[in-house]
């Protein structure tokens, strides 16, 4: 599989921490230190889901190689939906009138979009489609209660969209070389820790440790089982994106894995947690930056639990 185009949108209005300070208490020094936040982006009170998801698509489009008509697979990823029966992925397909796509959207926490390049691969493996568009899409602030301090201060919205062909369609292309996901809802609190119960509350964290302790164990060793499954090790990386939902669970990773400050691609102090579209957004901030034969590995991890990781060369 190849990655032929990748794009990403973030909302203009930014939230600094110290709006928080009036809601729950919370100083900018406290929520830097526990978190690495200093600020994160909201949507507009027009934008939601689908609207940042379509922002993200014209993107991508501008530097497609091929027609966005051709695309005969389209899989949203969201935890934040804007609407649960006409999806992220149809809606998208209704906006730039995608003919005949199959459209699908799904979610497993902040590891769903990791989960959408599996199931492109299902597809292509299947020969059911040869085209396919991801859209990673999260409006957390459109769920999130401010005055929550356990994790009112934690969320940020964003989109990111990714064009994928079985095929590799010009040298530009990125190629997937693996993607492995595993669901992990029988470790530890994972039905309780991370919630979001539409009829009852926005989101909640109320086992934060429980989600600390586990999101380093299962992102260190989605990294290291995808690496040693294609037979490279860490020293073979160029460049690591992990999910970004605390700085001290990327630190911990870096640490034991010992990875370098240069090579560990951060965006959370801007953005906060951007949910499952965090990987691609970072992974579309520093495009420019990777090397024709650099190796980059993705490494997330989501409330519920789940767990993944994606294997990828320039």
């Amino acid at each position: 599989m190849y990655i032929n185009s990748i794009s990403y949108y973030i909302p203009e209005q930014i939230v600094p921490n110290s709006y928080f300070e009036d809601k729950n208490g919370l100083s900018d020094e406290w929520i830097t230190k526990r978190t690495g936040i200093k600020e994160r982006r909201i949507a507009s009170p027009n934008g939601n889901t689908n609207t940042m998801a379509v922002d993200a698509v014209k993107k991508a489009v501008k530097i497609l190689p091929y027609s966005i008509s051709d695309i005969d697979l389209i899989v949203g990823a969201t935890y934040t939906p804007f609407d649960t029966v006409a999806g992220l992925a149809h809606s998208v397909q209704n906006h730039f009138n995608i003919n005949k796509a199959k459209a699908v959207t799904i979610t497993s926490a902040c590891s769903s979009f990791v989960n959408a390049v599996e199931i492109v691969q299902g597809y292509f493996a299947m020969n059911k489609a040869e085209k396919a568009l991801v859209i990673a899409s999260e409006h957390n602030t459109a769920y999130t209660n401010e005055n929550d301090e356990q994790s009112g201060h934690l969320w940020g919205d964003g989109a990111s969209a990714v064009f994928i062909s079985k095929n590799k369609t010009s040298d530009n292309d990125i190629e997937i070389i693996d993607v492995i996901t595993e669901g992990l809802g029988n470790v530890g609190k994972a039905s309780e820790a991370v919630c979001l119960r539409p009829l009852n509350g926005g989101i909640k964290m109320p086992y934060g440790k429980d989600v600390f302790i586990n999101a380093n164990n299962y992102m260190i060793s989605a990294l290291t089982d995808i690496l040693e499954k294609n037979n490279f090790s860490v020293n073979d990386l160029d460049y690591v994106i992990p999910h970004q939902a605390n700085i001290r669970i990327i630190e911990h990773i870096k640490e034991e894995l010992n990875i370098s400050e240069e090579k560990a691609l951060v965006n959370i102090d801007k953005l906060g947690n951007t949910g499952c579209a965090s990987t691609p957004i970072a992974f579309s901030q520093n495009q420019n930056k990777f090397q024709k034969g650099d190796l980059i590995g993705i490494t997330v991890f989501g409330g519920g639990y789940s767990s993944g990781a994606i294997l990828l060369k320039k």
